[in-house]
């Protein structure tokens, strides 16, 4: 057997595919278990002094269904004891009560059998029998229980090849997928006619990158073509059987469509293809309430004796799989779609999710990425300049004093079996007020409160054996309480990552005391996450500064950067600086008028749908007022905060080709109308944006600073100028989406023209003006023959 034919396959991939069986039920599972498991893992394995052997891989070639295979495990530990005898033991860690994981043994004996039996086949003399323990450890009361069976070699035999032949059928598909596949692969073309100006570049050095085993950061504007760029040269690679998986990562769900498509184009032109596309969980369940347990949920009752025959019955008839496809057949086979849609992820070529499927601690797609195996993925990141901010909020957790105080006002004293909840809420909140008694004001602390930790252990272990009492689950207050439990159990588990990308804020206000652990620096999660690929691709029209998203973004000096030149005439975008006004917060009161009046001369300059992008909704108000009330005669639409879906379609919708009427719609930048949108044709006219986008000076930005100032860097570029430039970029970019538009962007505000800014510029935007005064405007326009087509 060469290494060259056998498949690589994991015992945890065999194992929690074929004995799973039963129940959903989230509340025998806790996503911070496995952060604070690793430390739990060492310190069990370390007191056990010389006679334990850790982490010992285990390897075994063999055939399933006449296909020659290699399967990979790690055992936790093997034990010698004096006599010779040998035990293999499986270490499980938890933060729920030892008695409620009893549902777990079956599949958790199974996976220490299996290494048993490797072990066994390893030996020159193999044993007659073997000892299989179980060791489950609380992490929260430091309380261990073992469990031990014993078995001869036949018996471990039986199992295991009654394993293998169970998975046969699932490795027999895999496989002739597979040639399939890369067949189909070898014979498609680039399914263009030509490739447009920049996009070969870009196609090209993906690929390389993805051969080389390095990352690439590549900003290219809108018309490069840039979804079709990565994907093409990436399912290259994996035809040449440098790449198994592809992930495909987005910041919005509407922006998922654009890989969708981009797949069926290839599909159309001979490409066989099997791609799934995510969503979250409470955008998939069926339910009014989102509860993965038998006792509030039918789908969740039996949902893993029925989920093989799901999957089995979706990935023979279907290869693009969109939300909507997994909803029809959860439905049909009357199980949990969102879980469904992450087991066809496995048998699935391109992944389609969302930033928090690879780097959110809750809710990471486990199954992939906590047992790699050498794996080769390809992590594809669009709209890459959203994502440090992104994951920086993934790693935030912040516990608020009112949400213990709802809890404890409604839990009242005539349930004894909460006594135990509401007397550590009790301390909670004393502690909450002290907090306020000894901070007046806002700060930051660079180091966490053990004390405070301490009672959310005490509340979360209370909250988890109330919850898991049948009294508790029709309380009106499981659903609160159920959320604070997860809130915690995430604050706790941000605790163990706590270092100096770190820092604790204490946020003081008239109603509320809000403690936060806050993620400064999120580059390190960032490259932690990308580790697990030999590849990955970060892109976007606005990663700008290229060497600053690279540092943010968890890249290395050896990573590439990439610039691409826009494809469009750059004569057909006109670029205005109006740098007599200030828009500086100091300033902002004088500058009502003026800006007001510059917005007026340009649309009644040139007729048109204008996006006008404001600092802040305090500031778009502003001059909303005095603009509609000087100019009654231009038609106006204001954004309005938290819009719903069909509220943001509305305002859209008014931006309509051939408008007879010049239409202005005042909104925030850095909003939701900011990017996304895409206004071809005659729909926008032109942004006019004020301000540089730079952020409210605050406590969190703050620290964004210091702490870029202390590695050396320019703390206050970091903090501010760069992410409020790429919402100026963002913005701009809603002007011109195909290469028959023509439009214009104002900028105003005297900052633009300084240096800083100018070498910010995108090259394209070089048919540039500055002004002084509004009535500049006018002749300026006027002059430009490709504005008025």
């Amino acid at each position: 057997m060469t290494q060259q034919n056998i498949m690589k396959i994991s015992v945890h991939t065999i194992i929690d595919f074929i004995l799973r069986c039963g129940d959903i039920d989230n509340r025998f599972y806790d996503s911070a278990a496995k952060f604070r498991g690793s430390a739990a893992h060492r310190k069990i394995q370390q007191e056990t002094g010389a006679n334990y052997k850790k982490e010992v891989s285990l390897k075994l070639e063999t055939t399933i269904a006449e296909i020659p295979v290699l399967i990979q495990g790690r055992a936790d530990g093997i034990i010698t004891d004096p006599d010779g005898n040998i035990t293999i033991d499986e270490i499980k860690t938890t933060t729920l009560p030892l008695d409620y994981i009893y549902n777990q043994h079956e599949l958790h004996f199974g996976q220490a059998m299996c290494y048993a039996y490797m072990y066994i086949k390893n030996l020159e003399k193999p044993l007659e029998s073997i000892t299989v323990q179980l060791t489950y450890y609380q992490l929260d009361y430091d309380e261990i229980k073992k469990y031990h069976r014993h078995y001869t070699y036949p018996e471990l035999e039986s199992f295991f090849h009654d394993l293998l032949h169970k998975y046969g059928s699932w490795l027999r598909f895999e496989k002739s997928w597979k040639e399939k596949r890369n067949n189909s692969i070898a014979s498609i073309e680039f399914p263009f006619e030509s490739y447009r100006k920049g996009q070969r570049e870009f196609a090209a050095s993906v690929y390389r990158s993805i051969i080389s085993g390095n990352n690439l950061y590549a900003t290219a504007p809108t018309g490069v073509g840039k979804t079709i760029s990565v994907l093409f040269p990436s399912i290259k690679a994996m035809g040449e059987e440098k790449a198994e998986k592809l992930f495909y990562f987005t910041a919005k769900t509407v922006t998922r469509t654009v890989p969708e498509e981009a797949i069926s184009l290839m599909v159309s032109t001979g490409l066989n293809f099997k791609s799934v596309t995510l969503r979250a969980k409470d955008k998939m369940c069926p339910n009014e309430e989102c509860y993965c347990n038998p006792d509030r949920c039918q789908r969740a009752q039996g949902h893993y004796d029925r989920i093989n025959d799901a999957i089995w019955d979706l990935i023979n008839k279907n290869d693009l799989i969109t939300p909507a496809i997994t909803m029809e057949y959860a439905q049909k086979h009357k199980i949990c779609p969102h879980e469904f849609a992450l087991d066809i992820a496995l048998w699935s070529d391109l992944v389609i999710g969302d930033y928090n499927h690879i780097f959110d601690p809750s809710s990471y797609l486990r199954r992939f990425f906590d047992f790699i195996d050498d794996k080769k993925y390809i992590f594809l990141f669009d709209e890459a300049h959203n994502l440090a901010d992104r994951v920086r909020d993934m790693y935030t957790v912040s516990m608020r004093k009112n949400a213990f105080t709802y809890v404890r006002k409604r839990l009242t004293d005539k349930d004894p079996h909460s006594a135990q909840v509401r007397k550590t809420l009790r301390q909670i909140n004393a502690y909450f007020v002290d907090v306020r008694k000894e901070n007046e004001n806002n700060c930051a602390v660079p180091e966490q409160d053990f004390v405070f930790n301490a009672l959310l252990i005490l509340f979360s272990n209370a909250a988890g054996e109330w919850l898991l009492s049948k009294k508790s689950i029709n309380h009106e207050l499981y659903g609160a309480v159920t959320d604070l439990y997860f809130e915690i159990n995430m604050y706790l588990m941000i605790s163990e990552l706590y270092d100096e990308h770190y820092t604790t804020l204490i946020e003081i206000s008239e109603f509320d005391v809000i403690i936060s652990l806050f993620c400064i620096d999120p580059s390190a999660v960032i490259k932690e996450g990308i580790s697990r690929s030999i590849s990955s691709v970060f892109f976007s029209a606005t990663l700008t500064p290229l060497n600053y998203y690279r540092e943010i973004l968890g890249g290395n000096p050896e990573d590439k950067i990439l610039s691409l030149p826009s494809p469009f005439d750059p004569k057909r975008l006109q670029i205005i600086i109006h740098r007599g006004i200030s828009v500086k917060y100091t300033a902002r009161e004088k500058s009502y008028v003026p800006a007001a009046k510059t917005i007026y001369t340009t649309v009644s300059s040139l007729k048109g749908n204008y996006l006008i992008f404001l600092p802040s909704y305090t500031y778009m108000q502003k001059i909303y007022t005095v603009f509609s009330e000087n100019h009654p005669d231009i038609k106006t639409l204001l954004q309005t905060g938290d819009m719903p879906e069909e509220e943001r379609a509305e305002f859209l919708e008014r931006f309509r080709e051939n408008n007879p009427e010049t239409l202005a719609g005042f909104t925030v930048l850095g909003g939701i109308f900011s990017e996304g949108i895409d206004l071809k044709g005659d729909r926008l006219k032109g942004s006019i944006i004020i301000s540089t986008g730079i952020p409210m000076i605050n406590l969190r930005q703050d620290q964004i600073l210091d702490y870029y100032n202390n590695k050396g860097i320019d703390g206050y570029d970091y903090a501010y100028v760069y992410p409020g430039m790429n919402k100026v970029l963002q913005a701009a970019g809603r002007v011109i989406r195909t290469e028959t538009d023509s439009g214009i962007v104002l900028l105003i505000d005297n900052r633009f023209t300084t240096k800083k800014y100018l070498e910010m510029f995108p090259n394209h935007w070089s048919n540039l003006h500055i002004i002084d005064d509004s009535d500049e405007l006018p002749a300026l326009l006027d002059n430009n023959d490709l504005l008025r087509q």
